[in-house]
């Protein structure tokens, strides 16, 4: 049996509000962290002005809606690091969508430290799990999200012991994808084929969120079908 005790090191911890698994990743933080500073936002949400003179030892951003500054990223005098929803495959926004897009058989998360750009910076460990066929946006969610609290949970008992990360192999393999990207994949006009339209319905349906039909300029709803 292993006693955990509590680091002396210092931590901020930027995560998403009102997230179950944000959560349970500060708690643990906080009682292994004796010093832990923490800010919890949604999209659009300003990153505070005290955050951004925050000093200390580590930095954890967990599915946070900031890209943080480099300004703020220097401040971390140990490591400043991120768990992102996808493995290196896909970088930036709309990740899953893009692996079910692609069809890709193999999909995970990846703990990398932070750069002054989006999901460029050095990985320190991913975990994968295969994408079934008949996976959709909410499946690929859900095992996404647990291998990525599982990541969390390896990575910080490690900080917490005051051991060294790890050091990946692996790398990003394309530059992060934008916001433009991400957008146009709900779009389906008629001179798509039905593959494509089938990739596209498969990497965006999910909830309210759904793809549309665009014709000369005009958008309808996509009802589906054969």
């Amino acid at each position: 049996m292993t006693i955990m005790t509590q680091s002396t090191s210092s931590l901020l911890f930027l995560g998403k509000a009102e997230d179950p698994d944000c959560a349970r990743a500060l708690e643990y933080c906080q009682q292994h962290f004796l010093h832990v500073t923490y800010c919890l936002g949604k999209w659009g949400d300003p990153l505070p002005e005290d955050i951004r003179n925050w000093e200390g030892d580590y930095i954890i951003s967990y599915l946070s809606r900031w890209v943080v500054p480099e300004s703020l990223l220097n401040r971390a005098k140990i490591a400043a690091i991120n768990f992102h929803p996808a493995s290196p495959e896909y970088p930036g926004i709309g990740c899953n969508n893009f692996a079910l897009y692609e069809d890709a058989k193999e999909y995970g998360s990846t703990c990398h430290h932070m750069a002054g750009k989006v999901d460029t910076g050095r990985i320190i460990k991913v975990r994968r799990f295969p994408v079934h066929p008949e996976d959709g946006v909410e499946e690929i969610l859900q095992r996404t999200y647990e291998n990525q609290m599982a990541l969390f949970f390896e990575i910080a008992e490690l900080m917490a012991a005051g051991k060294e990360l790890p050091v990946s192999t692996e790398i990003w393999t394309r530059p992060p994808f934008s916001r433009k990207q991400f957008d146009e994949l709900f779009r389906i006009t008629p001179d798509m084929s039905a593959d494509e339209v089938r990739r596209r319905v498969r990497a965006i349906s999910y909830k309210q969120w759904q793809p549309y039909v665009e014709i000369h300029g005009y958008r309808f709803e996509y009802v589906g079908g054969k």
